[in-house]
């Protein structure tokens, strides 16, 4: 690559470079111990030192040098000696390779060299030629990637190294390189940690030792900060079956953020296809660069901050700070600006959020807020009020209900009402209070205040609107006016597996409440989910989003509560209503972090925390609704609606603290679901009107000892005070770690489900089908790596049964074949190959799973002689052997055996073995065993497909050790073969003349087995009909197996016992060297030690 050129002193480099050519211009280096030379202690140490030393040192093995008519010159080329003293030269091209760097050297000499010598002033030169290598810099740079980093020049030498070492193919782009140190046990190795789209890569030259790793991302497992005994902060990536340690980073917080991120993205990409086929950022992976990574992260963290639809994206983040009339003064804080959103956060935590919808029509705020401190102009807050005036344009449908039904089906308690209704009032007057000084809409600043007034409950009349105004469902319900009523008019009559699911659990929604007891609220929970369903068929309907729903009807119209459907499912609980449930098992493997971190002793106590994780699964797919009484659950709704997802994790955390005394004495778990459901049985909330609603989904016992009361106000008070301190940013954070895991456990739990249904099939050990399936699965995902954009159906598909979600094409199973089939035939082992694939796709999609290839390994390395002969008789007739296929287009004109060769040897000692008379005793029991199985016959092969299949016969026994008596061998079964099937050949041509022909061959064959004479036992009247061609010729398989059991190294060829864990060891190096192109032996070798180290 070109340089940009920069001064070199060669006095200082005498002992580290070695001239290779010189020209009255420029000079070609070769850095010691690269290449060949002698030096080998020289050359060792060299390489240390570019392992060790600052950057500076860690330059291409191959440099170009500008020098000028007058200037000190090489002339012991050789031995690279200075004769006259030294000068500064300046280095103007490096190549990582001899090829590389020629190819700039022969460009110097066509395009500058003839014009250099015009110049009369040698700083004319160097001018001009600083300044056409800058101009070529500049060319590649921008049709390079190397522009988009902050330094464009180290990057691509990086970049240059990364692919020479790893010999990746183009399509492996890097993103970012770091300085580091990775531990071998006590060791550390000093070198550079390449990270790139689908591995992690580290390479390390020390001392003469090369040290070469190679992670693929979608092998990581865990990626944690953690220290060892040397070292406070190290990286540690752990794989299946090794950790590694990586440290001594000049910015570890930057680089293990990268690391997170681009696991994170190529785990959802390739393992999580809900998750692809909704995220066009995931969809084309060399697009991805380290500034992308960052802006991604960023608006992760705006939306799930604001908790705004997945396809905004954030384009600004600026400093400002914000008039807040309510304090009188100027609050700091940042301005996020996106397509449909402007927003505000203040730099303390909790102090003044604000978030501006982007509408048409959109009207002034009334108490207009100013940014100031913007680097463009002063913006003047809107705000959106349009709820109202759409609401008054277009009326519901007479479908639809215009009410929420709680003021249809009104109820009130019978005790303390009147206390009940004042606390209410009191209430409401307050948040009248709190709309007059700091707004009503969606755009009202929301302060720690607000967060006060949420915890102490929502008044029953302004819960619905609050719900909308904290989720901004409200813009999206003004922003698609008449949307619901068509969803509705669109999936009403329609059936399909979502629809029987909500037929079956609608009497099972708040069954206690009277609004459900008709069928008016059962309808209403019919249309919103079914038309839920029909807008989001990617989930559907999943379990828990009835009572979800049914909640929402209470407190808000029927479009409304759809509206605040779409804010929870795809906006507040991304990933939580799919068919997996990611997202809420990740949250899940968080909450367990967070019990571990701030309740240690009830974790010591339960070692096991998936138990409690099982529990709380129900916490936050409901939102307490299915297990805590309803009067009490809303309260935690309303705070959810604020707060997101971190209401949810620092409730339960309140929860299990308040329990965490008996949990601690519990004697199992069972005892421990006990404790709990006992605790939220007993959780009231006497300031609420509602009259107290059975919970019929939480689990009772007879209690011996009476429960105390658990106010849900002081409940939520204690959530705030002691665990609300985890900010939106750790949670997201916590979010990318164990996502990991999560995405990991399922592969896992694929893996063993896939395993238990192929083990009882075949006979390859375990362990060794464990390996297999990881070969498969990985080759599957190589061509994900670098085969661009595919058909979704090649993708990884979780919602397919376990057996098909991984499925690999031919060129895939080809790759496979060679690097653990035991039948090898040189040039012929792709043709073999090929018809493999071939007869595994039976249903013709061109692609097997990995059941068909485990089964058909098996009979390669376990099968008896019958089963493998049958396998390779099959392979040499259709389907597996096509008409067009290139191997197989030449008919015997010219045989190479003979045909009339006689059916008597000599054996070595004189003895002479009559092949008919064996023969006819081994087609007699062969025929025995036919007439006892009801197998369906296979179809006869015509000569064409039998010279296949000698051909590929004689290329399994290349470079065996019994080579020359398995070709004697192979030879005689052959000619025995021809003859049989030329007397059928006969049969059909004459029998059509002579009838007596018949009669002879009957006769003559009248000793011999009915398996030879059903071949040339042909009437007069069906020979009439066949013309005299080559596809007349036939031989079974029958016929076939019989001969190849007459000859005894052929026999032990077939049955000699082969062992599979050899090549798996042997794939797991070299299955990356088929994926990379133009490999010389001695990377193939490097390429070996991968993984290995």
């Amino acid at each position: 690559m070109w340089l940009r050129p920069e001064e070199v002193l060669l006095k200082n480099a005498l002992k580290l470079w070695v001239t290779q050519k010189s020209s009255g211009y420029f000079v070609l280096q070769r850095r010691r111990g690269h290449g060949d030379g002698g030096g080998r202690f020289t050359g060792r140490l060299v390489g240390a030192l570019d392992a060790v030393l600052d950057s500076n040192a860690r330059v291409a093995p191959f440099r170009i040098l500008l020098q000028v008519p007058g200037s000190p010159v090489y002339s012991a080329i050789a031995c690279g000696e200075l004769l006259n003293g030294s000068e500064v030269y300046w280095a103007i091209a490096a190549g990582a390779t001899l090829e590389e760097i020629n190819q700039h050297w022969e460009w110097l000499e066509q395009n500058l060299l003839h014009t250099l010598s015009v110049f009369d002033n040698k700083e004319d030169i160097v001018s001009f030629v600083k300044g056409k290598v800058k101009a070529l810099i500049a060319e590649e740079t921008r049709s390079k990637v190397a522009e988009q980093e902050e330094d464009p020049e180290k990057f691509r030498e990086a970049l240059v190294k990364f692919e020479a070492r790893f010999n990746f193919p183009e399509a492996e782009k890097l993103i970012t390189y770091y300085s580091c140190c990775c531990w071998k046990g006590k060791v550390p190795r000093q070198g550079w940690l390449y990270l790139s789209i689908n591995h992690l890569c580290f390479y390390s030259f020390f001392l003469g030792k090369e040290l070469k790793l190679l992670v693929p991302w979608v092998d990581v497992q865990k990626l944690e900060r953690t220290s060892n005994v040397f070292m406070t902060d190290i990286i540690r990536i752990t794989t299946s079956s090794k950790e590694r340690d990586f440290s001594m980073f000049l910015n570890i917080d930057e680089a293990f953020r990268i690391m997170e991120q681009l696991a994170d993205v190529t785990l959802r990409r390739l393992l999580d296809n809900e998750i692809f086929e909704l995220d066009p950022g995931l969809q084309d992976p060399t697009q991805i660069t380290k500034r992308d990574l960052e802006a991604r992260a960023q608006s992760e963290f705006f939306r799930a901050f604001f908790r705004l639809p997945g396809k905004e994206k954030l384009h600004e983040v600026t400093d400002c700070s914000l008039w807040t009339p309510f304090s009188r003064c100027h609050t700091a804080g940042r301005m996020y600006t996106s397509d449909s959103y402007i927003c505000f956060a203040s730099k303390e935590s909790g102090c003044c959020n604000v978030l501006i919808p982007l509408r048409e029509n959109s009207l002034v705020f009334h108490s207009t807020c100013v940014f100031s401190d913007c680097e463009s102009r002063d913006l003047g807050m809107v705000a959106s009020q349009s709820e109202d005036k759409s609401e008054g344009e277009k009326e519901s449908s007479p479908l639809l209900n215009a009410e929420a039904l709680r003021s249809v089906f009104h109820q009130s308690g019978a005790e303390g009402s009147d206390f009940r209704m004042s606390r209410e009032q009191i209430k409401e007057r307050l948040w009248n209070d709190h709309f007059a000084e700091y707004g009503s809409t969606v755009c009202m600043f929301r302060t720690e205040k607000i967060r006060k007034l949420v915890a102490m409950g929502i008044p029953e009349s302004l819960r619905g609107k609050l719900w909308l105004l904290f989720s901004d469902a409200v813009t999206d319900l003004a922003s698609h006016p008449g949307y619901y009523g068509n969803l509705v008019e669109a999936s009403m009559g329609k059936c399909c597996m979502a629809t029987e699911e909500i037929e079956r659990d609608l009497h099972r929604s708040l069954p206690e409440h009277p609004a459900f007891q008709n069928e008016t609220g059962i309808a209403a929970l019919r249309r919103v989910l079914t038309a839920y369903a029909h807008r989001n068929p990617k989930i559907g309907y999943c379990q828990s989003m009835n009572i979800l729903t049914s909640v929402l009807l209470l407190y808000a119209k029927e479009e409304e509560a759809f509206w605040l459907l779409v804010a929870v499912c795809e906006r507040m609980l991304p990933d939580y209503f799919n068919h997996r449930v990611i997202g809420a098992q990740v949250d899940q493997s968080v909450f367990e972090e967070l019990i571990k971190e701030r309740l240690p002793e009830l974790a010591e106590h339960m070692k096991d925390l998936s138990t409690l994780a099982s529990i709380s699964l129900s916490w936050f797919l409901t939102l307490f609704l299915s297990i805590m009484p309803l009067e009490s659950a809303v309260n935690v709704v309303d705070c959810f609606f604020f707060d997101g997802i971190k209401a949810i994790f620092q409730l339960g955390l309140a929860i299990l603290e308040a329990n965490a005394a008996e949990l601690c004495n519990s004697k199992d778990d069972g005892h421990a679901l006990m404790i709990l459901s006992r605790f939220f049985d007993h959780v009231q909330n006497e300031e609420s009107p509602l009259p107290p609603i059975g919970n019929h989904h939480a689990f009772f016992s007879d209690d011996q000892e009476p429960c105390p009361v658990t106010e849900i106000a002081d409940l939520i008070r204690d959530s705030y005070e002691k665990f609300g301190d985890h900010s939106v940013e750790q949670i997201e954070h916590m979010r990318y770690k164990h996502r990991i895991r999560v995405l990991q456990s399922h592969e896992d739990t694929t893996k063993q489900n896939v395993l238990r249904v192929v083990i009882p099939d075949v006979s390859i050990l375990p362990e060794d089908l464990e390996e297999l399936y990881d070969l498969f699965k990985r080759e599957h995902l190589m061509s994900c790596y670098w085969q661009g954009m595919r058909p979704v159906i090649l993708r990884h598909d979780p919602s397919r049964p376990y057996a098909e979600q991984y499925r690999i094409d031919s060129q895939q199973f080809t790759n496979l074949y060679k690097l653990v089939s035991p039948w090898t035939c040189g040039e012929h082992t792709q043709i073999l190959a090929e018809r493999t694939f071939r007869l595994l796709d039976e249903n013709m999609d061109h692609l097997i799973e990995f059941k068909g290839f485990a089964s058909c390994l098996d009979v390669m390395y376990n099968g008896e002689m019958n089963e493998k002969i049958n396998l390779l008789y099959r392979l040499h007739i259709p389907p597996a052997l096509t008409e067009n296929e290139r191997d197989s287009q030449s008919p015997l004109k010219n045989p190479l055996l003979s045909t009339s060769r006689p059916l008597v040897f000599g054996k070595t000692n004189g003895d002479t073995i009559d092949y008919q008379k064996q023969l006819k005793q081994m087609l007699k029991d062969l025929a025995k065993e036919k007439d006892t199985k009801t197998e369906k016959a296979m179809p006869k092969m015509s000569q064409r497909e039998f010279i296949q299949f000698c051909k590929t016969l004689y290329s399994m026994f290349h470079e065996d050790p019994e080579e020359n008596s398995l070709y004697q061998a192979i030879a005689t079964v052959t000619t025995l073969l021809l003859q049989i099937g030329e007397v059928g050949q006969r049969s059909s041509s004459l029998g059509s003349g002579s009838d007596e022909f018949t009669e002879d061959v009957q006769s003559e064959a009248s000793d011999q087995d009915t398996v030879f004479t059903d071949t040339v036992k042909i009437t007069h009247k069906e020979t009439q009909s066949l013309p005299v061609t080559e596809g007349n010729w036939i031989i079974s398989f029958e016929q076939i197996l019989a001969s190849l059991l007459t000859e005894q190294s052929l026999v032990n060829f077939f049955e000699k016992p082969l062992e599979l864990k050899p090549k798996l060891e042997n794939a797991k190096q070299n299955q990356y060297c088929l994926k990379t192109n133009g490999m010389s032996d001695q990377s193939l070798a490097e390429h070996m030690k991968l993984n290995t180290q």
